[in-house]
């Protein structure tokens, strides 16, 4: 199975000093869910913005399909599509005329614009509500409407921070089976970052654990809660960060 992301020695230092990543390493397979969590400082919104060439790392490099984030920025934001936790939309236009607006970013050819379009329309499910404006939109439309935008070109690798955050229980299990849906029908690549156990529990097929900077541990949902004698992935993270081992 081919790498999609492979991350060697990654490091950010900002200016006080402190290591807010250290030289971690990891990699994320074709078709693959990858989580990265950790308790809030562990340092997955730094890894993130690194890999998703939003700011350059101290140390270390990633690659995506190939591609590094030091030396080939502009190759690797052709191969991922990245969707913050605050991502928002311009709440005056109508649903419709934002993926039109979006796919002319990311094309110049309107028959390939049509075709975004229309991949992303079908994915979020608002029908008619796309010709409403996004202002009277609730945050699980928003929030579908983004991430239907976010993979309408089949990146090659979609980050996702906080993907359902702040949704009811039926607007993020839509949004989960779509991620599930995408990596088993389309392969798909993602890395997701969420504080919910139970949804990365329910997504992903591997998982890593940042503490203090560090990549604790990798490894499937099951080998974790065999390895640490957990019921869950919650007292798998409980477990991991209260200790200062890194296996």
């Amino acid at each position: 199975m081919s790498e999609i992301l492979k991350v060697e020695g990654l490091s950010k230092v900002y200016k006080k000093g402190a290591k807010a990543v250290d030289e971690i390493s990891f990699s994320v397979n074709e078709g693959e869910i990858f989580a990265l969590i950790g308790p809030n400082g562990a340092g997955k919104t730094s890894t993130i913005r690194m890999i998703s060439t939003l700011i350059k790392p101290t140390g270390g490099d990633a690659f995506v399909d190939g591609h590094s984030i030091v030396r080939e920025p502009d190759k690797v934001r052709a191969s991922i599509t990245y969707l913050p936790d605050e991502a928002g939309a311009y709440k005056t236009m109508k649903g419709i005329d934002y993926l039109y607006f979006m796919a002319g970013l990311f094309t110049s050819d309107s028959a390939q614009a049509e075709e975004y379009v229309k991949r992303a329309v079908d994915m979020c499910g608002l029908g008619d509500r796309l010709e409403e404006k996004i202002g009277g939109y609730s945050r699980g439309m928003i929030r579908k409407l983004l991430l239907s935008r976010a993979v309408m070109t089949r990146p090659r690798l979609a980050i996702l921070d906080e993907a359902t955050s702040g949704l009811d229980v039926i607007n993020a299990l839509d949004i989960r089976k779509t991620i599930k849906r995408l990596s088993a029908e389309e392969g798909m690549s993602f890395l997701l970052s969420s504080h919910n156990m139970l949804e990365i529990e329910y997504v992903s097929d591997r998982v890593g654990i940042m503490a203090h900077g560090k990549l604790m541990v990798t490894g499937s949902i099951e080998e974790l809660k065999s390895r640490y004698n957990a019921a869950n992935l919650e007292e798998v993270f409980e477990r991991v960060v209260m200790s200062d081992e890194v296996r």
